[in-house]
């Protein structure tokens, strides 16, 4: 099977590593990079301690804080606004996916202008983005290895999918104890969008060997943490073995693909606000059973190597206890449903037809196993209601 692998050409993972960018930023030639990042993580400190660590070493350093939790291009434009304003060469994401997703359309448009939505899947990226260095502090997305982003087109309310090569990072650095100080909540949706990227990129019709290998050791390492991680946030081996797991998930599904779970999940986000890891969790159990008799063998292997079912089970079984787990999951860590989340019963059934088609348009369930009809997505949404 012939597979484009694309991976960041500089990935550092370990402990105490912010203190790292400067000598990161020195080897891609960088002078003056944009720091881009959230309110709440500026509150906390780091940007400033990243900012002075840059200083130190002579970089010219902007911050641009102004990220929020669903990125949208209004937002963009203004990073756009400061990168130029401030004649940035680069940039440095801190943060969770928002931030690392911002960062990556800010370097798109600053390189080849326009607006977001020119580049929305399948359209292409002609031009080289500025250097782009993504340091995560959540356990999740995975957006520091992959050659995504989503955006939402604050004009008409559509979570959009950008893709392609010039979006990869040029540096992923990845340093467990940004992660420690995640809520619970926080823990629970980023871990569980972790473990959906690994399912989703093993069991995607476009899977290969390579994505393979990092997705089952994702779901192995997921599975073992996540509970602890949730149940005892200072834990460091499990915090660890969680943020090695999101960046393992991430370059499986950058190089192999989300499928319907992440089709499904972006209109919620955009329609209810929420979180995107919480609405890919609402939605992982149902959607796996719908989908699992078109790739039976690949879903099984799910439920065996992450010790759901025996290594030797059949494939009937080990579906099964897959799906069973999946819910039991849930339950663990306390996932609500949509109606438990408090999303008005009218509002979301009103819904079901426009996020049907936007999740079908999205280009993400083709490549599901079971590939469904916009019927098909909007019986789904319907079951996971309650």
């Amino acid at each position: 099977m012939a597979a484009d692998i694309q991976i960041p050409p500089i990935i550092n993972f370990g402990a105490g590593l912010l203190g790292e960018v400067p000598d990161v930023a020195r080897r891609l030639g960088v002078a003056r990079p944009l720091i881009v990042t959230d309110p709440f993580m500026k509150s906390q400190g780091p940007p400033d301690t990243l900012a002075a660590h840059l200083r130190q070493a002579g970089l010219d350093v902007e911050i641009f804080a102004d990220t929020v939790a669903d990125p949208t291009s209004d937002v963009i434009d203004a990073g756009v606004a400061a990168f130029t304003a401030s004649d940035r060469d680069s940039l440095i994401s801190l943060g969770g996916g928002s931030p690392i997703d911002t960062a990556k359309a800010i370097g798109l448009l600053a390189a080849n202008g326009g607006h977001v939505r020119d580049y929305k899947v399948p359209l292409p990226i002609p031009r080289a983005c500025p250097p782009h260095i993504a340091v995560p502090t959540t356990a999740g997305t995975g957006s520091e290895v992959t050659r995504f982003t989503v955006i939402i087109d604050s004009q008409r309310g559509e979570k959009m999918l950008i893709a392609g090569a010039p979006l990869l990072p040029a540096a992923a650095i990845v340093d467990y104890e940004l992660s420690m100080t995640m809520p619970r909540r926080l823990t629970a949706d980023t871990g569980i969008d972790s473990l959906t990227h690994a399912i989703e990129a093993y069991v995607s019709r476009k899977a290969n060997p390579f994505s393979d290998a990092f997705a089952l050791q994702a779901m192995t390492t997921i599975w073992r943490h996540l509970p602890t991680a949730f149940h005892e946030p200072t834990h460091r081996p499990a915090r660890e073995a969680m943020m090695f797991a999101a960046t393992l998930a991430g370059m499986a599904f950058s190089n192999a693909s989300v499928a319907l779970v992440h089709g499904m999940s972006r209109p919620i986000g955009v329609f209810f606000h929420v979180p995107h890891g919480l609405s890919n969790a609402m939605l992982l159990p149902a959607v796996t059973a719908f989908s699992a008799g078109a790739a039976r063998t690949r879903y099984a292997d799910c439920g065996r190597v992450m010790g759901l079912a025996a290594r030797d089970a059949h494939d009937d079984a080990g579906i099964e206890c897959l799906i069973e787990g999946l819910y039991r999951l849930n339950a663990q860590l306390d996932v609500p449903s949509p109606q438990r989340y408090g999303i008005a019963e009218a509002r979301y059934f009103d819904a079901i037809p426009t996020m049907a088609a936007q999740a079908l348009a999205s280009g993400s369930p083709q490549n599901n196993p079971r590939v469904p009809t916009s019927d098909e997505i909007a019986a789904l949404y319907r079951q996971v209601w309650a």
